[in-house]
């Protein structure tokens, strides 16, 4: 699912994250919500002009199936790309591109461990430096680039500098957003 617009009741109280700022909130059964985005799992309603988050896994809540993670890691393989391809499903709940293809990675480290086992630093910045949803997003890639065979453990890093603008995008998601 992409960009879509639908409403729905809830079928059970939900924690969700408000935003822009990222405070957790509990929506009560039978509010009606309007699902305006569903990327990456996560789900970005519309509740009394608010904009909500509920993530993948109270997707039920919205009467959607929780499905696997489709990118989890089934066999001892292990890449970088695998780690890259995870960080595709992550999304600002905002904008319908993923945070690879907005330029919000800065940097990827990977470090074998003599186990075979990999430690993952990952250094990421946002749109804007005060947006409250940063640790929420940061939350997202590290259970994300976690769940791949062979991580032993992921640091995510937020940096401000450089300063993230619209030329870090990729061109793909400057047509997407209508940027070109």
């Amino acid at each position: 699912m992409n960009q879509i617009k639908k409403s729905i009741r809830l079928l059970r109280d939900v924690e969700v994250n408000m935003v822009p700022s990222g405070d957790k909130v509990t929506l009560a059964e039978g509010n009606l919500v309007q699902i305006t985005q569903s990327l990456g799992g996560n789900h970005t309603v519309i509740i009394n002009g608010n904009m909500a988050q509920i993530s993948s896994d109270n997707a039920d809540a919205l009467g959607i199936k929780v499905e696997e993670d489709l990118h989890h890691s089934t066999d001892s393989s292990f890449s970088e790309q695998l780690v890259w391809d995870q960080l595709k499903t992550c999304y600002d709940p905002e904008i319908p591109v993923n945070i690879v293809e907005l330029g919000l990675i800065y940097d990827l480290n990977i470090k074998n461990e003599e186990s075979g086992e990999k430690d993952i630093t990952i250094m990421m910045t946002l749109t804007a430096p005060g947006c409250g949803m940063g640790p929420v997003i940061a939350d997202e890639v590290e259970r994300k680039v976690s769940a791949l065979n062979s991580v032993k453990s992921v640091k995510v890093e937020l940096v401000w500098e450089p300063q993230w603008n619209q030329g870090m995008m990729s061109e793909a998601a400057q047509l997407e957003l209508g940027m070109f």
